[in-house]
């Protein structure tokens, strides 16, 4: 069966016409097609850049779970997700081409006691990080994860876990093998050696400042800031009562976040959108964070553009051309005028199957 979609496209907003066959795009007619979509917006598959599929809000989760999340993001119409860190190997769900495609970065790399329990490798010789990144980056699909600071108990406060030395190395590692490094950062100290040593991308970034901004820029470093799961940041200081010092400091972070992240995009950083849905982020929220950006200074159109078109392009993966996957969702209203509509696409299409 052929299948026909018509309507407009983003960001340009003009008229187009695709057709599907045997899961591909065509964008040259093919005869006998039922058309299945006419009038609204077609978009490439949402992407989320930072979503979770092995982690629920209890934590690591087993596989079939792993897939009732994938689905979620799915009906949201998330059907390519960067997934930086598993606890859990989720290859098998390459298996279902009904499930979002999943580009991993391996396991979360920290240190005993300073990360989540059971979400990471330890490494506790640092000598030992750049072997760690090569192994991670041979295990996933192009990128690796570092935690780059986390709470010290002995300080009381968010501290770096490597040092500058050992990360360009580590970074080095990771290229060799034709991998991308991003890293789990919130406050300011480990930014500079995370930065300066050539890495790809940081995760929320909450401590960023105007000289790590131009090292950003010079480096080319992406941000994808996270801003739902920041929200979170004054229940984290709440919980943690018993160290003053970081809970002020999370508090403080939170409270200059969108100053910070607004900089960034003036400037020119390369912002794309990620939930971090697992754990306190329920899953299939990429909307609510496409709106979020719009609050720190990216266009409605960009914004959108940060979980689609955009983040595509920077992942890699193709978006509406001719022979693609047929991976696409359609609104019968424009999406950019609302989460209560970028929520809730019309119609899902992943390899050329509708949902």
């Amino acid at each position: 069966m052929v299948l026909h979609l018509r309507g407009r496209g983003l960001p340009d907003g003009e008229p187009v016409q695709y057709w599907i066959v045997g899961g591909q795009i065509s964008v040259e007619p093919v005869g006998g097609a039922d058309t299945v979509f006419d009038g609204g917006w077609i978009l490439p598959g949402l992407v989320d850049a930072h979503c979770h599929v092995g982690i629920g809000p209890d934590g690591p989760v087993d596989l079939d779970e792993a897939i009732t999340l994938a689905e979620a993001e799915r009906r949201a119409g998330v059907l390519l997700i960067r997934d930086p860190g598993s606890p859990i190997d989720t290859r098998e769900l390459d298996l279902r081409p009904d499930l979002p495609r999943i580009i991993r970065g391996g396991r979360h790399l920290a240190k005993s006691k300073r990360y989540i329990p059971g979400y990471a490798i330890d490494v506790d010789d640092e000598a030992d990080l750049p072997a760690a990144v090569a192994e991670q980056a041979r295990l996933g699909d192009g990128w690796v994860k570092l935690v780059g600071d986390w709470i010290d108990r002995g300080v009381g406060d968010l501290a770096p876990l490597w040092s500058d030395a050992v990360l360009v190395e580590a970074i080095a590692a990771a290229h060799a093998e034709g991998a991308r490094v991003t890293a789990h950062v919130f406050g300011e100290d480990a930014l500079p050696g995370l930065v300066n040593a050539g890495i790809d991308c940081i995760e929320h970034g909450t401590g960023i400042t105007d000289d790590i901004i131009e090292a950003m820029l010079a480096h080319g470093t992406a941000l994808v800031p996270t801003l739902i799961n920041i929200d979170n940041f004054p229940g984290i200081a709440d919980s943690a009562a018993k160290y003053p010092t970081y809970a002020a400091h999370m508090r403080a972070l939170h409270a200059t976040s969108r100053q910070r992240i607004s900089a960034a995009c003036e400037a020119g950083v390369p912002i794309y959108a990620g939930s971090d849905a697992g754990g306190m982020v329920a899953h299939g929220r990429v909307a609510d964070e496409v709106f979020a950006l719009t609050g720190v200074g990216l266009s409605a159109t960009d914004a959108l553009g940060a979980a689609c078109w955009d983040a595509r392009r920077w992942l890699g993966r193709p978006g509406l051309e001719h022979a693609a996957p047929a991976d696409l969702v359609c609104f019968a209203e424009d999406p950019r005028t609302g989460p209560e509509v970028l929520r809730a696409p019309d119609l899902v299409m992943l390899g050329g199957r509708v949902y």
